[in-house]
Order: structure tokens, then sequence, then C-alpha cells
């Protein structure tokens, strides 16, 4: 070969390989994410000692179940948080049992403080789980739920006979009418807060569909109620991508756990339980693309399981990417 025909072809074949990734790093590149996820965990009170910790395992924040401390306390905790960089975005307030009218003004109380202390803290959000009931019910995959959307009461819980469940439908609308009666005293504190009340479904046996749980979030039509969406909470009832679609711009928060669908498991109904996360039964990769679709930008806050702080850093960077 010529000198030059050799020149040549060198240039071709370099310019080719400078071209060629394998298949796998190509896929990585063209999957460009539109909404930008940040990393955090849950504790009781935010010290210096476990923010530092979580900070060196590049997580982004935390979210502060101490919600009696006060407002004072909690912004001595944001200002060790904003001196690591980092921020308390929400607090978990959790049960609220309004639909106990021995409790109902104790919870209104309780709920005001919370708020208040979540003021504290810099958070923007407060997780309120606003009653729980029981009874006799269809099996989670059952569910078929006729609801009024212009009052939420439910009349048929199943396709078919619903006389096994009579006590459950009128426990279901005594406590959606006592959760509205609570939201009207709450929803002025939360405005004078600057705080969301962020309505958690979390095996409360109430609102269980993603159309019912949407209809319930968007009955208020208010800026400060909006959706603290648990991932795992909801797999035995329907697929995580179904309640983002349904609940979109009305979600704020994003609860990340696994839950292991087991079919034969008898005492579950039929399902199996709380797993690892990225081990269990959750579509990861599709439930980031809902979350893309749905344009959520913000938090994913891992909720319980005993990996280590470094196995869990790891796995939610994973789920962030689509993997």
């Amino acid at each position: 070969m010529k000198r030059r025909e050799f020149l040549k072809n060198a240039m071709i074949l370099s310019a080719a390989a400078s071209c060629w990734r394998p298949v796998s790093v190509q896929a990585e590149a063209v999957t460009a994410w539109k909404t930008k996820l940040q990393k955090a965990l849950i504790c009781g009170y935010p010290t210096e000692d476990i923010l530092s910790q979580w900070k060196r395992h590049s997580f982004d924040g935390a979210e502060a179940t101490d919600w009696a401390c006060g407002p004072e306390k909690a912004e001595e905790a944001r200002k060790v948080a904003e001196k690591l960089g980092m921020r308390i975005h929400s607090v978990l307030y959790g049960w609220a049992n309004v639909n106990n009218p021995d409790s109902f003004e104790k919870d209104i109380e309780n709920v005001t403080l919370a708020l208040n202390t979540t003021k504290g803290y810099g958070a923007d959000a407060l997780l309120l789980v606003p009653c729980r009931t029981g009874g006799k019910m269809p099996k989670p995959r059952e569910f078929k739920i006729d609801f009024d959307p212009e009052t939420l009461m439910v009349s048929k819980v199943v396709d078919g006979d619903n006389a096994p469940y009579k006590e459950y439908i009128e426990a279901q609308n005594v406590a959606t009418k006592a959760t509205i009666e609570m939201m009207k005293r709450l929803i002025p504190v939360a405005e004078k807060t600057g705080v969301v009340i962020a309505l958690e479904n979390v095996w409360n046996n109430l609102w269980v569909t993603p159309d019912f749980y949407a209809a319930l979030v968007k009955y208020f039509k208010n800026p400060w109620v909006k959706a603290y969406f648990d991932i795992g909470n909801h797999v035995k009832y329907a697929k995580p991508e179904e309640y983002l679609y349904a609940l979109n711009k009305e979600i704020v928060k994003l609860h990340v756990k696994d839950f292991k669908l087991d079919m034969n498991h008898p005492d579950m109904g039929g399902f199996g339980g709380f797993v690892e996360i990225r081990s269990g039964s959750v579509n990861w990769p599709s439930v980031r693309k809902a979350i893309d679709d749905i344009g959520y930008s913000g938090y994913m806050t891992i909720e319980g399981g005993s990996d280590p702080i470094a196995k869990k850093s790891a796995d939610l960077d994973l789920i962030i990417a689509g993997k």
C-alpha cells in the first residue's frame, strides 16, 4: 500500500473508532431525563452527626419525624443542615385518626404544631395520613370503587354484591367526611406557615385506588394540599406507575420503598411483603419514566430497609438513572 493510501485509510479508521461506543454506553447517553431528583433518608431529629454521615454518602437531604420538638428547636437543625449544604426538606407526621371524634380536636392541635415545626426546619411539606379504618374489605386487586367525584362518597367497592362490605363503605365515608372537615381547619394554617399538607395513603384502607386517591387530593382545589406518594405502599393494589399518572402534578414528594408480590402468600390476601429497594416487584425503569413524564423534580426519600447506607445510596442512584 502506498504511503498516501495508508494515511488516508488510517484517518478513516480513526474517525470511525472515535464515533463507536458500546451499545450499553450509547443507551445511557440517549436517556436524558428532563427531571432532576435528589436523595434523602428519614431520621428522628436531624443532628450534625447524622447529616454529616449522610452527606458523605451523597445524600442531599433529610426527612424528620420529630414534629413535636417545636419551631425553635427545628430551626437549630435547619442551620446545621444548611452549614453542611443539605436540606431538611419534609417532616413526617403520619397517622391522624380524625375519624375518631374523641381525638379530633387533639389531632388538629398536634398537626398545627407539626406545621409550625416544619416551617422551623425550613421544610416545605408535612406528610399526613388523615385516617385509617378496618373491617371486612375486598382483597387488594378486587377493589372497583364507585364514588361521587363531587362529594367523594362511596357507593360500591367491588363489582357485584357489596352487602358484605356495607360497614366498610360506611366507615370509609365517615373517614372522608372527617378528613374534609379537618382540612378546612388546617388549610389556613398551612397557608400561614407556607407548608404544604402532603396527604399519604399508607395501608390505611382508604382511597386505595389510583383514581380515588387522586380525587381526594384534587377535591380541595388548593395549592396547600398535595400528595405524598409512596412508591412501594401501593404495589398490592395496582402498579405504582398508575398512581403516578393519576396523581401527576399533585405529587409534591416521593417515598422510595419496594414490595414483593407473592400470589401464593395466604396472610396478605395473595400478596407478599416489603423488601429492600430494587429487590421487589416495582419496575423501577418504568417508574422513572413515569416520574419524568409527569414532570416531577424533587426529593426521593428512602423509607425503611436494613441495607447499609452505602448500598442504599448506590441503589437509589441506579433508580434515579432509570435502572
